[in-house]
C-alpha cells in the first residue's frame, strides 16, 4: 500500500464530549449521562468520577474548615497565652535623635518608623540596649513603650483575641480553596488520563480501518 496508513486524526473539537464547548459543558455533562449510541464507556466512567469527585468535595470541605480553623485556633490560643506569660511592656530611653521624615506633616511621615537604639529594663531587672523603631524626629531622651522576652530581646506585642481570631480564619478559608482546587485537579488528571486511553483507542481503530479506505497502489 503506497504511503502506508495515514496517521489517524482526532475528532473535530467539539463533536465528542471529550472537548465541550465552554457554553455546552452542562448539557455535555448530562450526555455522558444518558443512554446514546455516541456515548463510550469512557465517558460513562467520565462522568462518575466527576459526579464522585463532587460529592467528595461538597463533604469534604466543610470538614476541613472545622478541622484546620480549630487546629488553627487552639494554635494560635497557645502561642497567645504563651506571649502573654513571657512577654512585659517596659519603657525605653532614646539614645540617638530619630531621624526626621524629608515630608513632615505628609502622611507618609506618619507611617514611616526609623530604628534607633534604646536602653530599657528586661523581665529580669537587667539593662539593656537595643534597636527598635520609633517616630520621626523624636530627639535623644524620648521615652518610647516596647515589648521585651525573659531573654531581655525586644519584641512584639502579644497576640490579641483579634489577630488570634483573624490567623485562624485565615487558615480556614485557606482549607476552604484547597480542597475544591484538589478536587478539581484530581478531575483533570483523570480527564487527561481517559483522553489519552481514547486516543489510543482512536489509532487502533483507524489502524485496522485505513486500509479499506485506502486505495493500494
Amino acid at each position: 500500500m503506497a504511503g502506508g496508513i495515514p496517521r489517524a486524526q482526532p475528532p473535530p473539537e467539539g463533536l465528542f464530549p471529550d472537548e465541550p464547548l465552554p457554553d455546552e459543558l452542562p448539557s455535555r455533562v448530562l450526555w455522558r449521562l444518558r443512554r446514546n449510541p455516541l456515548r463510550r464507556p469512557s465517558d460513562l466512567l467520565q462522568a462518575w468520577i466527576g459526579l464522585g469527585v463532587l460529592l467528595a468535595v461538597l463533604a469534604a470541605t466543610p470538614v476541613a474548615v472545622f478541622l484546620v480553623g480549630d487546629t488553627a485556633l487552639r494554635h494560635y490560643e497557645r502561642a497567645a497565652e504563651h506571649q502573654d506569660r513571657t512577654r512585659r511592656q517596659t519603657t525605653a530611653v532614646l539614645l540617638h535623635d530619630a531621624p526626621r521624615h524629608p515630608e513632615p506633616g505628609s502622611a507618609e511621615e506618619r507611617n514611616t518608623r526609623y530604628p534607633v537604639p534604646v536602653r530599657f529594663t528586661d523581665p529580669g531587672g537587667l539593662a539593656r540596649t537595643a534597636r527598635t523603631h520609633v517616630e520621626p524626629g523624636l530627639p535623644a531622651g524620648s521615652s518610647v513603650d516596647v515589648w521585651a522576652d525573659t531573654d531581655g530581646r525586644l519584641t512584639e506585642p502579644p497576640l490579641t483575641s483579634a489577630q488570634v481570631r483573624g490567623h485562624s480564619t485565615g487558615w480556614a478559608a485557606l482549607a476552604a480553596l484547597t480542597v475544591p482546587v484538589a478536587g478539581a485537579g484530581a478531575y483533570g488528571a483523570a480527564c487527561l488520563l481517559l483522553r489519552r486511553r481514547n486516543l489510543a483507542a482512536w489509532d487502533s481503530a483507524w489502524a485496522r480501518t485505513a486500509p479499506r479506505w485506502t486505495p493500494s497502489s
